[in-house]
């Protein structure tokens, strides 16, 4: 009996006594170099964590010192109320919002059929809020809003003018690959302050993934605002939904992003804590999701080579994990200790490359089978471009593994590429309906 007490008693004093000297050595290194502050930053980074509780221990007894109290303000400072902004920038965003607000609702003001309005102007709108938003926020000078105005009115022009027909592929892929032309337009707006700056492309796909956390809660939180209206006003008698669905969905639909940009813009401390943990989260859990995903469909009787259904999911299910990719490595980015971080989103690169060649093998049988049509061109495609930019991607994570290069160079090459989807996108939303005769 004293024998079995003895292990775990061993391992417990053991840990004590590394994690003991560890803190001590920590300690010590702190106050021993509080006059010098580039080996304070190595420890930092070393070990963020560790550092700032022994820091947090031992500042009492050293907060005359100068180096203390900045490291202090550094580690502990906390904002705790949200900025709104200038006065005049609360303005135009309040003015912006009323107008994407009144054109978003064009369809009750002049009863345009919904099918045939919110398809082709609601993201439209919602893009174009944004694009004026940073035209105004970098404040471009009048030739180049010249420009995004006419390339905004072509646009609008363009959709709402391709003929009316709900079983056109090409009127389908305009209507999803035109918001994806203008999140590059607002791309080239947000970095107009300075193009050649590979670190502004990667401001701009942290701004992204900020505003999907963003929008999201504020999604949340206007959800759970309409269930307490819907409530109140039934136990009185009045029947809010028919009223909600046509006018308060879709006006909060549009504003929203733009109301979640100025949040994430004026308040960057709202969400920079957030992204990084679902980043964390997520990637792990979708690579186990996606490797059990793979083994489940052998053993079942759907695949994408016979079910057209199918392959419409496994190539949203390609764009969705791509996008928690680049996601994640921009997350990535931001933390020094982040091996376990890159094996995991090398991991998922591969997975998903194994799932990209799913899917181009699927709409290559298909076109072998029954031929081209405007949606299988448009799907290999956009599989060829995705593979590509994943095998670029793994390689770069590879080299980062074996420290031959910084992760720094995969993002490099993550926002080198995202002009090639945006010339893609341009020619399916614009020249794709064209070619194939509106069909």
């Amino acid at each position: 009996m004293a024998r079995e007490n003895f292990f775990p008693r061993f391992i417990f004093l053991y840990l004590f006594f590394i994690k003991f000297f560890s803190d001590d050595k920590m300690k010590n290194e702190i106050i021993n170099n509080l006059d010098n502050p580039k080996q304070l930053e190595v420890l930092y980074r070393n070990n963020p964590k560790d550092f700032k509780r022994t820091f947090n221990e031992i500042y009492p007894d050293y907060q005359n010192s100068l180096t203390a109290q900045i490291w202090n303000e550094r580690l502990n400072y906390s904002i705790d109320e949200i900025n709104w902004g200038s006065k005049s920038e609360l303005t135009f965003i309040i003015i912006l919002s009323i107008i994407a607000g009144i054109f978003s609702e064009l369809s009750n003001i002049f009863s345009i059929d919904p099918d045939f309005f919110y398809p082709r102007n609601i993201p439209l709108i919602v893009f174009s809020s944004l694009i004026y938003y940073f035209s105004w926020e970098k404040e471009l000078d009048a030739k180049r809003i010249i420009v995004v105005s006419l390339i905004i009115l072509f646009s609008a022009l363009f959709i709402n003018l391709l003929p009316n027909n709900t079983e056109s592929d090409t009127l389908i892929l305009s209507s999803i690959h035109l918001p994806l032309f203008l999140w590059i337009v607002l791309g080239f707006v947000y970095i107009s302050d300075n193009p050649t700056d590979l670190t502004k492309r990667l401001d701009f796909l942290k701004y992204n993934g900020d505003l999907i956390v963003m929008t999201a809660i504020i999604f949340l939180a206007g959800i759970l605002f309409s269930a307490i209206t819907f409530l109140l006003f039934s136990l009185i008698g009045f029947q809010l939904k028919e009223f909600y669905a046509e006018y308060i969905a879709v006006l909060g639909i549009t504003i929203s992003p733009l109301v979640g940009t100025f949040l994430v813009q004026t308040n960057p401390h709202l969400v920079n804590k957030v992204s990084p943990i679902i980043a964390k989260i997520f990637t792990p859990l979708v690579l186990v999701t996606l490797i059990i995903y793979l083994i489940a469909m052998i053993f079942t009787s759907k695949n994408p080579y016979s079910d057209r259904e199918f392959l419409l999911a496994f190539n949203i299910l390609l764009v969705g994990v791509m996008a928690i990719i680049f996601f994640s490595i921009v997350e990535t980015s931001k933390n020094s200790e982040s091996k376990f971080n890159t094996l995991m989103l090398f991991a998922l690169s591969i997975v998903t490359i194994i799932v990209n060649g799913i899917a181009l093998s699927a709409i290559l049988f298909r076109i072998s089978e029954w031929g081209i049509t405007p949606n299988r061109l448009s799907v290999l495609g956009s599989n060829l471009l995705i593979l590509t930019n994943l095998l670029m991607v793994a390689y770069k994570l590879s080299k980062t593994i074996k420290g031959k290069t910084e992760i720094e160079s995969v993002i490099n090459g993550i926002v080198l590429y995202l002009p090639i989807y945006g010339l893609w996108a341009i020619l399916i939303a614009f020249i794709f309906p064209f070619i194939f005769g509106f069909k």
